[in-house]
């Protein structure tokens, strides 16, 4: 097992790696809308999930991958209403076939969050 990090990501607020790798498998944690060099959370859903799937791209490439690679994300969503945003910003990242996913609208995220992000990718 190998953990993967880097400073285009911000840093784990708890016991926790960014990443994980175990042979080919990627398991990135939840990445929240939080600026990597002040380390305060962006205001607003749409910059928060940008920013989320910014931090997943840098994780992704640091263990040398991409969105390609991902097979499973999970997403936790503040509010439901969201959902059709968070569609709409996913859709330009994934291509067919699409990653298996889940979607929770959740009572509360880390640092009052408006979204989280994890996935779990393949390196073939």
């Amino acid at each position: 097992m190998k953990a993967i990090s880097t400073p285009k990501a911000p840093p784990a607020i708890g016991p926790y790696s960014q990443a994980v790798q175990s042979g080919n498998i990627l398991f990135v944690s939840g990445q929240l809308g939080i600026d990597p060099q002040s380390g305060n959370m962006v205001e607003g859903f749409e910059a928060q999930a940008r920013l989320v799937f910014s931090h997943l791209q840098a994780i992704l490439e640091e263990a040398g991958m991409s969105f390609a690679n991902v097979v499973k994300a999970s997403v936790f969503l503040k509010d439901m209403n969201d959902f059709a945003l968070l569609n709409e910003i996913y859709a330009g990242y994934f291509e067919a076939p699409f990653p298996a996913r889940e979607a929770i609208q959740v009572a509360r995220l880390p640092k009052d969050g408006l979204v989280e992000i994890s996935v779990m990718a393949v390196k073939s």
